[in-house]
């Protein structure tokens, strides 16, 4: 067996998105202000610094400004201002616009900006390596080493090169081992790293689960006349029934580009539902069509969000490493944003890790760092938000008009707090329960279907390489999903990644298409067995997204 080289770093940061990048970035600014000498790196899985970059968006420039003042002389991709708010309330043909003054804070987004976040993503990047941060894209962070005392002392990449029996090919190359006194996760929701030590070190006692959603998004490049830069609307409503937690945005960019999408939270209870099948309904809508009626889809993805807030956030340091970002859930699902929360965790744990640094700590816990959040604006913010999620338990009409309560009269200083104990996949009932749904046939013009979807992902695997989406017990899925929820993986994979064919013999068995899989997580968060675990392919693999 070859041995894996090794290499040593102050501080390792797992994952090249908005949380990672404000680590690594502050760390630098640190050392560069009280002449230090650290050495920090960060891995990115993804192809390029943004290919696996996801969200909206509308981002709040506040962490930014306060991580790098002069953003805009330097350049950063935020330029296209949001002009006007709207929200609607859908039914099956009509659209009820929220008058502006009756709209909680949390959807008013004066100040804010409509960008694509993979491009803020680069911009951080450069950023960064301009400071002399070290950043490895292309390399999966695919296992958690540990020293004698069981505390983290950095990571290993996998091996490249692997056959799909397991035997080597003459591209083998083992993974690298990174040893750092401090270790930051950010992997984005549901991290496979940071699922094994929230479990390892029970980071959750004591918490809500987590929550999650399901956003898939398009990218579209409109008529012109069609065109309003700085538009936000946001809508709840059709084509999701009452019960279903969820929503869309059309975001309106400069160049004649809209983004649209879809989030649906994965508690959702009927296995007939199809989020990726909602999401072209929503398109369809009187209200909606207009806007991309003559216009070109030009990107595709889509990409689990934690929803649960502060009340299902994990204790975030244990001993050697944090976690940051959406890997530990700090996105405000009431203002529908996650990249500013994002940034501020990155730049709390990165000042925490500078100190013990200075004071030459080693793999113990960073505590300075919770502690941090707990005084910030970002812990205020979420505070005010805590029960968002939870009252669309009690019906989306209770919801709107809590929220409005909570949000509007109380200014989020609400003497109650909701809490929830059922996990997501457990909220699925049997098929036989519940009524089935037919979705329309794709018209290929406003809406498609999911293969033709995938291929504008720009997503690719090696084809003889392991399967990433590993079962646990390879019966389970026609023994289980399939006898009762009518085999949902087929439906809530927005990549046509599973689905269930007949044997030589006749009998049902999966297939699993891992070469769709646009790395969004849902079957590891919503599988109702919990028997499908999402593992990292070889770096570099997945959708590469273009500024999404």
């Amino acid at each position: 067996m070859s041995e894996r080289e090794s290499m040593e770093y102050d501080v390792v940061v797992v994952g090249g998105g908005p949380a990672g990048l404000a680590t690594a970035i502050r760390l630098k600014q640190l050392a560069a202000e009280k002449n230090q000498e650290i050495g920090v790196c960060v891995l990115e899985k993804g192809a390029e610094l943004g290919a696996h970059i996801l969200s909206g968006a509308v981002m709040d420039p506040l962490a930014l400004t306060e991580l790098i003042p002069d953003w805009k002389e330097k350049g950063a991709p935020l330029n296209v201002p949001v002009t006007q708010d709207k929200f609607l309330f859908l039914s099956q043909t009509g659209a009820r616009a929220t008058p502006n003054w009756l709209l909680p804070p949390c959807f008013h987004n004066e100040g804010n900006y409509i960008v694509r976040l993979g491009d803020v993503v680069k911009w951080m990047g450069e950023q960064a390596e301009a400071l002399g941060v070290d950043i490895f894209p292309g390399f999966a962070a695919v296992e958690v080493l540990y020293d004698e005392n069981g505390a983290v002392r950095g990571v290993a990449t996998g091996d490249m090169g692997v056959a799909r029996d397991g035997s080597h090919t003459d591209h083998y190359q083992p993974g690298m081992e990174l040893h750092a006194r401090y270790t930051v996760f950010g992997e984005g929701a549901r991290g496979q790293l940071g699922r094994q030590l929230i479990e390892r070190f029970k980071l959750d006692d004591g918490r809500d689960p987590q929550a999650y959603g399901i956003g898939i998004k398009e990218m579209w490049e409109v008529d012109p006349a069609q065109s309003k830069p700085g538009l936000v609307i946001h809508t709840a409503g059709w084509p999701l029934d009452s019960d279903t937690y969820g929503g869309s945005f059309l975001y309106h960019l400069d160049n004649n580009l809209v983004a649209v999408g879809m989030i649906v939270g994965l508690d959702y209870a009927n296995p007939w539902l199809s989020p990726f099948d909602e999401f072209q309904r929503y398109k369809t809508h009187p209200a909606i069509r207009g806007t991309f009626e003559g216009g070109k889809r030009i990107a595709y993805g889509a990409r689990a969000i934690t929803a649960g807030g502060l009340l299902s956030l994990p204790k975030l340091t244990f001993p050697g490493g944090a976690l940051v970002g959406c890997e530990a859930g700090f996105l405000n699902a009431s203002r529908i944003k996650g990249s500013h929360a994002a940034i501020k965790s990155g730049k709390l744990a990165a000042e925490a890790a500078f100190d013990a640094l200075v004071a030459d700590r080693r793999q113990d816990e960073l505590t300075a760092y919770p502690q941090a959040f707990e005084a910030s604006w970002l812990h205020a913010e979420l505070n005010k938000a805590r029960n968002f999620k939870q009252w669309f338990k009690k019906g989306r009409t209770i919801a709107t008009v809590m929220t409005g309560v909570e949000q509007l009269l109380l200014k989020g200083k609400m003497p109650w707090t909701l809490r929830h104990s059922k996990p997501d996949h457990a909220c699925l009932q049997p098929a036989s329960e519940c009524a089935r749904i037919d979705y329309p046939k794709p018209d290929g013009k406003l809406t498609f279907d999911k293969l033709s979807s995938v291929f504008i992902s720009n997503t690719n695997h090696e084809e003889n390489e392991p399967i990433h989406l590993t079962l646990k017990d390879p019966s389970v899925p026609v023994s289980v999903n399939l006898a009762k929820y009518g085999g949902p993986e087929s439906r809530y994979c927005p990549a046509g990644v599973y689905e269930f064919i007949k044997d030589d013999h006749g009998d049902d068995r999966l297939q699993i298409n891992a070469q769709n899989c646009v790395h969004c997580k849902t079957c590891d968060i919503k599988d109702p067995t919990q028997n499908i675990v999402w593992v990292a392919p070889q770096g570099g693999e997945g959708p590469v997204y273009s500024g999404m």
